[in-house]
């Protein structure tokens, strides 16, 4: 299994992992020693559905794309996960395989943890068990408000929702997927996407800048939008 050097010791993968930022340093050595590193090129898959699972992947630099695919192969994107964050965690408590894909959508470096010896130091350190529940109850309302947006809101809401969700309070936005990802992760073709950030470039509210920048011109009205 290739090594990254960046992971060196392991211990960035760990310092990074907020489940992870309460433990002492021996007890995150003791984490360290039960890791391994791994790198993925752009496009590579890192586990599909279906997979026996029992690791738990942590990235350390680069993006993870998490998808499902339908009974017609239509790809519904989950989430992205990035930097400091963990996928294949259900495995860990679950006997059933993965039901998630997860490719890299550029070059990624991760600390793979064996999943029996981590769950031994969940029983060690407890905190570090509440601290994955933690995350696994954010994760699940998370879900459930994307859920109840694509239920219950109209198309502009959800693009004005996620363009002020990205842009963390700023004026410019660096979209972190393609616009065929983020629509598919609203609900919507990409089609319908492109076409509703024409409307609001017309419309003042943003200016689209190449293929995935773009400016918030009139943050007040795109606020209002959300509102509809």
């Amino acid at each position: 299994m290739p090594h990254c050097a960046c992971c060196e010791g392991h211990a960035f993968c760990i310092e990074l992992v907020p489940i992870f930022s309460s433990l002492s340093s021996d007890e995150k050595k003791e984490i360290a020693e039960i890791t391994t590193s791994r790198s993925f090129e752009k496009g590579e898959t890192v586990y599909r559905a279906g997979d026996t699972g029992g690791i738990l992947f942590v990235i350390h630099t680069g993006r993870v794309k998490l998808f499902r695919l339908n009974a017609g192969g239509k790809e519904q994107v989950i989430r992205l996960a990035g930097p400091g964050e963990f996928i294949g965690e259900l495995s860990l408590f679950s006997s059933l395989p993965l039901t998630d894909n997860a490719v890299a959508t550029e070059k990624t470096s991760m600390c793979i943890l064996q999943g029996e010896r981590l769950k031994e130091l969940m029983a060690k350190y407890p905190s570090i068990a509440f601290k994955v529940l933690d995350e696994l109850s954010r994760r699940l309302e998370n879900a459930e408000n994307r859920i109840e947006d694509i239920s219950l809101s109209s198309v502009t809401n959800r693009v004005a929702s996620a363009l002020l969700e990205f842009s963390g309070g700023g004026r410019e936005i660096l979209l972190p997927m393609t616009k065929g990802d983020l629509a598919s992760q609203l609900g919507m073709t990409q089609e319908t996407l492109s076409r509703k950030l024409s409307a609001l470039q017309e419309e003042g509210l943003i200016r689209l800048k190449g293929r995935r920048k773009i400016i918030i011109e009139n943050k007040e009205e795109l606020e209002k939008l959300i509102m509809d």
